[in-house]
């Protein structure tokens, strides 16, 4: 690695995707203040909402994530009258 052009913080960091509890390891500079041990190591966590694992492009599944009815609120709005 080149000396010089990354972050002082650039570690490995614990990614932890929140919709299936899948955890990967890579690294980043993500400021974080909590931390998860993997394998008997304690890593930093950043905590996202989706990622590789659950994303329906990669699993092939569709998944409609619904906040306080919206996707009923949309159907109801936009539904062909007969």
């Amino acid at each position: 690695m080149k000396k010089g052009i990354h972050p002082e913080n650039y570690r490995l960091v614990a990614f932890k995707d929140m919709s299936n509890d899948v955890v990967f390891i890579t690294r980043s500079c993500a400021n974080t203040k909590e931390t998860l041990e993997v394998d008997g190591v304690e890593y930093p966590v950043v905590k996202v909402e989706i990622s590789d694992s659950s994303h329906p492009f990669y699993t092939g599944k569709m998944k409609l994530v619904d906040t306080a009815g919206r996707v009923d609120k949309f159907y109801q709005r936009y539904k062909k009258n007969k």
